[in-house]
C-alpha cells in the first residue's frame, strides 16, 4: 500500500528554491523511499549519491569548488542519502550551494548526531524536516471511516512503521518490530558512541516504556540499572538523537506549585514500546492500555504539530499537590490543555489549572472524537 507522505509535497515545492533541506528520522520510517520518489519526480538535471559508500565520501571531503562543479555537472538537484557518513557535511553543502547555482540539496540520515550539530554553517541556507513513523493523517488517505476505526487496535499494538502496512500477519508483525529493534534502531549510537551492546539501551527503554505517563528520575534509572547518573542522562539524550523517544518537560508561567524539575518520556511509536516490552496483547485484556493511549496521542499530536509547522511547544502540567494534565500546548500565546482517556468521560479541569489558566482550552481525547484531534 502506497502512501503519500505529509513531507512531499513541501519539500518538493522547496526544491526550487538555492536552499539545503535536511531531512532526518528514525531507520525504516521511509526516507529514502520518499526522497527516491522526489527525485524520480524531478524534471530537471540531478545526482543522486550515497553517503555510505566509500568512494562518494572520499570525493565530497575534498571541499573544492571545481570538485564539486566536476561532480555535479550542471545537476540542479543533488540528494545525499545517508549524509551522516560525510564528514562535516554541513561545510561541504554550504560550500556547494554557495557557489554552485541553481543548485537544491538535500540531504538525509537516521539520526541527529552529524546532521543537527554540523547543519549549523547553513543557518539561513536550509529547510529541516522530520520524518516519523506514518501517522493517522497519512493512513487517512487511504482510509474510510469504518477502516479507521477497524484499525485502531492495529496501530496502538504495532504502531506506524510503513513496512507493516503490507505485513498481514500479526506474528510476522511482531517478528519485523523484534528485528527492528536488534539490528536497526540502535545502529547508529552502537557506530558513532561505541557502546558495544544495545542491552543497556533496552534495558533503559524497558524501564521507560513502563513508566509512561509518569514523572521519571534519572536517579532512580541509574539505581535500577547499576550505572552512573551522568550515563543514563548521556544514553537517553542519544535515544532521543535516534528518534526513538522524546520528553515533555513540565510547564511553568505563574505557580510556585507547578513542578518542571522532571521529565516524562514517550516513544515516537506506540509498535516500538510494545516490541521493548514484549507486549503484543490484545486492547481489550491490557492493563496499560491507558499508557498506550496516552503515548499514542501525543505522539501523533506531535506529528502533526511537526508538519503542519504550527510551532506548538508540548509539556505536561503537575503541581506538588498532585494537580495534573498529561499535555498541554503552547502555541504563541494560545494555550491548550489535553487529557487522555481510554473511554469518554467528563474531566473537570484542576482548579488550580483554571485559576491561573483562565484563558487556556481544556481538551478530553478519547476513542469517540479522537480524530479530530490529530488530523
Amino acid at each position: 500500500m502506497e502512501l503519500i507522505r505529509d513531507l512531499e509535497a513541501e519539500i518538493t515545492e522547496n526544491i526550487a528554491m538555492q536552499k539545503v533541506s535536511i531531512l532526518q528520522g528514525a531507520r525504516r520510517v521511509g526516507k529514502t523511499i520518499l526522497l527516491e520518489k522526489i527525485f524520480a519526480n524531478f524534471t530537471g538535471a540531478k545526482l543522486w549519491l550515497n553517503g555510505e559508500d566509500a568512494d562518494i565520501k572520499k570525493v565530497l571531503e575534498y571541499r573544492s569548488v571545481a570538485n564539486y562543479k566536476t561532480l555535479l555537472q550542471g545537476a540542479q538537484l543533488l540528494v545525499i542519502d545517508e549524509a551522516h557518513h560525510i564528514d562535516e557535511i554541513g561545510y561541504v553543502t554550504k560550500l556547494m550551494i554557495d557557489s554552485i547555482k541553481p543548485l537544491h540539496i538535500i540531504i538525509s540520515g537516521s539520526s541527529a548526531f552529524d546532521l543537527a550539530q554540523q547543519g549549523y554553517p547553513l543557518v539561513g541556507r536550509d529547510f529541516n524536516y522530520k520524518l516519523f513513523p506514518l501517522s493517522q493523517k497519512e493512513f487517512a488517505a487511504k482510509e474510510n471511516s469504518l477502516t479507521t476505526k477497524q484499525q485502531l487496535e492495529n496501530k496502538l499494538i504495532y504502531g506506524g512503521y510503513p513496512e507493516l502496512a503490507s505485513i498481514t500477519a500479526n506474528n510476522k508483525k511482531q517478528q519485523y518490530l523484534k528485528g527492528l529493534i536488534t539490528t536497526y534502531l540502535f545502529k547508529d549510537i552502537l557506530a558513532f558512541e561505541n557502546i558495544k551492546s544495545p542491552d543497556m539501551l533496552i534495558k533503559l527503554l524497558s524501564l521507560l516504556a513502563y513508566q509512561i505517563g509518569q514523572e521519571v528520575s534519572e536517579n532512580e534509572l541509574s539505581r535500577q540499572l547499576g550505572i552512573s547518573k551522568n550515563t543514563v542522562a548521556k544514553y537517553l539524550e542519544l535515544l532521543q538523537k535516534v528518534f526513538v523517544i522524546f520528553p515533555l518537560s513540565g510547564y511553568s508561567k505563574n505557580m510556585r506549585k507547578e513542578i518542571t524539575n522532571n521529565k516524562k518520556w514517550y516513544f515516537y511509536d506506540v509498535g516500538v514500546r510494545n516490541a521493548i516490552i514484549n507486549n503484543f496483547t490484545s486492547i481489550l485484556i491490557r492493563q496499560d492500555i491507558g499508557q498506550l493511549w496516552e503515548n499514542y496521542i501525543i505522539a501523533e499530536r506531535l506529528k502533526k504539530n511537526q508538519y503542519s509547522n504550527n510551532g506548538a511547544k508540548q509539556y505536561f502540567w503537575r503541581t506538588y499537590d498532585q494537580q495534573e494534565i498529561d499535555l498541554l500546548e503552547e502555541q504563541g500565546d494560545n494555550l491548550q490543555a489535553f487529557e487522555m482517556k481510554w473511554k469518554a468521560q467528563k474531566v473537570k479541569p484542576p482548579a488550580a489549572f483554571t485559576k491561573n489558566y483562565e484563558a487556556a482550552r481544556f481538551n478530553i481525547i478519547h476513542t469517540d472524537n479522537y480524530l479530530e484531534y490529530i488530523l
